[in-house]
């Protein structure tokens, strides 16, 4: 199959470039939520915080998801997914401004409402985006579109930790990388008013998927069903739930985990071209530093969530949606259970190819979660942001285990939203009722 059948809707109409724009928005949210990543270390060293209390950074981004979430779904039903685009882009500039008054407050509470700000703009930007990337084209290669975007939100990604390392973290001391946190931020702010003034003179259709289960509210069954009456729809939200919950903590305290648990490494590979200026001499032996891990998470850790993104979208032409789903959770089962383990560079390994088993499981979720739900699929959208709450509730958690125990326990908490995550994608077919066993790919 070529790639252009995918934007080519069953009436011949083809919706590449307006693929290509809404694209746009997922390298945006990427890029922001890969700086948020590096940001708790950060404030360890600056505010003498413990783990658990650095994730109150992660608390203040996913609860502006959360508290946007169903406002979100509103905006989308009222202004349609043109005016919710510009609405979300519009809320992240003033976040993004936000960070210079900010800077000069200096205190961890405006740091948090700004991060909270851009992540209720962002909320908006994902609950119109996700669903809209599924009707742009034939239904049946929706997971494999949604998946495709989600791509460009891995090159955010990458980026996202250089660049916030760049900034969060300075050979002068953390005094002065606090004092230009402002600077990626006001950068964004920047950006995205031009992104929306760009989306307004765009054509951006407002398209629907297919309702299969006649939930479409001038439906003579409307009255009898709702979204919550379908199991794969709440079964979504709740592995949404735990999916952010992994992938947050995961993100969050890799720095942690590289820094306290990798092992020592040799004066010739320090003094090497790779981690020069990446390294810290402790007790004799050479360790890689905050700085390093940065470079780490930016280099190998993000890219192999964006070569998963990019496989998994060509797998998801050919393997049905929710087996895909439940295999890649299943082995991540298997890597934390390594990281846990504390086997050296094997368990060091473990965690990078966390990252690309990761890759394909939000946008899955989503796709698997809004099937066939016609119009309510914007509502139904919001639900399932709304379950992004999961990566400000367990990340304190994973913090409070690396606290008390060690870095490589703390991986027992992604693991148990694994074990969940490969449930509900081996019984998405049972809980969807479907009848095709290829579904959606």
């Amino acid at each position: 199959m070529s790639l252009s059948k995918m934007f080519k809707s069953e009436d011949g109409t083809n919706y590449v470039f307006t693929f290509g724009l809404v694209s746009t928005l997922f390298l945006l949210w990427g890029l922001c939520n890969g700086m948020i990543d590096v940001m708790d270390k950060h404030f360890q060293d600056y505010l003498h915080l413990t783990k658990a209390q650095s994730a109150w950074v992660q608390f203040a981004h996913y609860l502006g998801y959360f508290l946007m979430a169903l406002p979100a779904s509103w905006l989308a039903k009222k202004l349609g997914y043109k005016g919710g685009i510009i609405s979300g882009l519009m809320l992240v500039s003033i976040g993004g401004f936000w960070f210079i008054p900010a800077t000069y407050i200096s205190t961890f509470w405006a740091f948090l409402l700004g991060v909270c700000l851009i992540a209720m703009g962002l909320t908006v930007l994902e609950t119109v985006a996700n669903p809209y990337t599924t009707v742009l084209g034939d239904k049946k290669y929706s997971a494999a579109r949604i998946n495709f975007a989600q791509s460009f939100n891995g090159i955010g990604w990458i980026f996202g930790p250089i660049i916030g390392g760049m900034f969060f973290y300075s050979s002068e001391g953390v005094e002065a990388a606090q004092a230009q946190l402002y600077i990626p931020y006001l950068a964004v702010a920047i950006i995205v008013l031009i992104m929306a003034v760009l989306f307004y003179f765009s054509n951006i259709p407002d398209l629907n998927t297919e309702d299969e289960y006649k939930l479409d509210a001038n439906s003579n069954e409307s009255s009898k069903k709702s979204i919550w009456s379908h199991s794969h729809f709440s079964g979504a939200v709740a592995a949404q739930f735990f999916y952010v919950a992994a992938q947050a903590g995961i993100f969050s305290f890799f720095i942690n985990y590289i820094v306290e648990e990798i092992p020592s490494i040799s004066q010739s590979l320090a003094s090497n071209w790779l981690f020069s200026g990446r390294t810290i001499l402790k007790e004799g032996s050479y360790f890689i530093n905050e700085t390093g891990a940065t470079f780490f998470l930016g280099t190998i850790g993000f890219p192999l969530f964006l070569l998963g993104r990019v496989t998994g979208t060509a797998f998801l032409r050919k393997i049905s949606a929710h087996k895909l789903l439940g295999l890649y959770a299943l082995l991540n089962v298997f890597v934390c259970l390594l990281v846990v383990f504390k086997i050296g560079w094997i368990s060091v390994a473990a965690v990078f190819i966390s990252f690309y088993f990761m890759s394909i499981m939000f946008p899955t979720i989503f796709a698997l979660g809004i099937h066939g739900l016609g119009v309510q699929a914007k509502k139904a959208s919001g639900f399932i942001v709304m379950a992004i709450m999961g990566g400000a509730i367990m990340p304190k958690l994973m913090g409070y285990l690396g606290d008390t125990y060690n870095m490589s326990i703390s991986f027992l908490m992604p693991m148990c939203c694994f074990v969940f995550i490969a449930l509900y994608g081996f019984n998405w077919q049972k809980l969807s009722k479907s009848t095709d066993n290829k579904n959606i790919a």
